[in-house]
C-alpha cells in the first residue's frame, strides 16, 4: 500500500472511531468537513518519508499512525484559526470553513474533538508497542503545547509585540519538526538528527504560504488572501519583498535537503523535498526566479 493510502486509511479509522449511533451527528459532520477531503497531507507525508528513509522497506504502519495524529492536529488548528475570534476566514480548502458551514459552537467543538482524536489515534495505532507510543506521544504533545507548539503560535498573534522567529517556529514549524522526528522514532531511529530537516521545512512552508497569499487569487488558493495584511501580522513578502522572499524560500529548501542525515533513503528524500518545494511555489513566481 502506498503512502497516500496508508495515511488516508489511518485518518479514516480515527474519524470513524468517533462516530456511532449515540454520537452527536452534527458534530460528526463538522469533524468530517474539517478533515475530508484533505489538503496535500504534507506533514504525514514527511513522517512516512523519514520513516522510509531511516529504514527503507520497513513496515510503515506506525509511521502512518503518527502521521495521521499530526494531520488531525493540523486540521484542528485550521478549524480554530478560521474562527471569527481569530482570522474570521469564510473558506478553507476551496469550500466553506467549518464555522460557516456548521456554526461557530460546532466548529469549536470539532477542533477540540480533533485534538483528542489525535492522541486516541496514537493509543490505538501503537497499542502493541507501548514504548514507541510513549516516545511518539511526547514528540507530538510538545508540537501542540503552550510553550513552543501550535497553541503558542496562535497565542503570539494576541501579543502586542510578536517574536517573529518564535511565532513562525511554533505556528508552522512545530508540526513539521514533529513529523520528521516522529517518523524516525516510529522505526526506532533517533529523531534528534531529523529536527533540522523539520525546522527548515517549516520555515520554507511558512514563506511559501506568504508568497502564495500575496500572489494568488482566493479561488486558486482555496482560502482568503492577504490575511496577514488584514490582521496586521508579519509576512515574508512584506519584510523581504517578493524576490527576497523567493530567494529565502530557495535557500531554506537547499538547507532542508542538506540537513537530511546520511541514511539508506537520503537521496530519494532529497528529491521529495525539492518536488514539494516546486509544488508549493506558484508557477509564475518560480519561472520568474529561475
Amino acid at each position: 500500500m502506498n503512502a497516500d493510502a496508508l495515511i488516508e486509511r489511518a485518518i479514516e479509522r480515527a474519524v470513524a472511531a468517533s462516530e456511532g449511533p449515540d454520537a452527536p451527528p452534527q458534530l460528526g459532520a463538522a469533524i468530517r468537513h474539517a478533515v475530508f477531503p484533505g489538503g496535500a497531507r504534507v506533514r504525514p507525508q514527511l513522517c512516512l518519508a523519514v520513516a522510509h528513509a531511516c529504514n527503507a522497506g520497513d513496515d510503515l504502519t506506525f509511521a502512518a499512525g503518527a502521521g495521521a495524529a499530526i494531520e488531525l492536529l493540523h486540521c484542528a488548528s485550521l478549524v480554530h484559526d478560521d474562527l471569527p475570534c481569530f482570522d474570521a476566514a469564510s473558506i478553507r480548502r476551496g469550500k466553506a470553513s467549518v464555522h460557516v458551514a456548521h456554526g461557530e459552537p460546532l466548529a469549536v467543538l470539532a477542533g477540540d474533538a480533533l485534538i483528542v482524536m489525535a492522541f486516541e489515534t496514537l493509543i490505538r495505532e501503537y497499542a502493541v508497542c507501548p514504548r514507541k507510543m510513549r516516545d511518539v506521544a511526547k514528540i507530538v504533545a510538545r508540537a501542540v503545547g503552550a510553550r513552543d507548539g501550535i497553541v503558542a503560535g496562535q497565542a503570539w498573534e494576541s501579543e502586542p509585540h510578536i517574536n517573529l522567529s518564535a511565532y513562525h517556529r511554533a505556528k508552522t514549524g512545530a508540526l513539521f519538526v514533529a513529523a520528521a522526528t516522529a517518523g524516525a522514532a516510529s522505526v526506532d531511529a533517533d529523531g534528534t538528527p531529523w529536527r533540522a530537516l523539520g525546522e527548515r521545512l517549516g520555515e520554507a512552508y511558512q514563506i511559501a504560504d506568504d508568497i502564495r497569499d500575496f500572489t494568488m487569487d482566493e479561488n486558486t488558493l482555496g482560502k482568503p488572501i492577504l490575511q496577514d495584511i488584514t490582521n496586521e501580522r508579519p509576512n515574508a513578502v512584506d519584510s523581504l519583498g517578493l524576490q527576497g522572499a523567493v530567494e529565502q524560500l530557495n535557500a531554506l529548501v537547499r538547507d532542508a535537503a542538506d540537513a537530511i542525515p546520511d541514511c539508506a533513503g537520503a537521496t530519494a528524500l532529497r528529491a521529495l523535498v525539492y518536488a514539494q518545494a516546486r509544488r508549493l511555489t506558484p508557477k509564475n513566481i518560480a519561472n520568474a526566479a529561475a
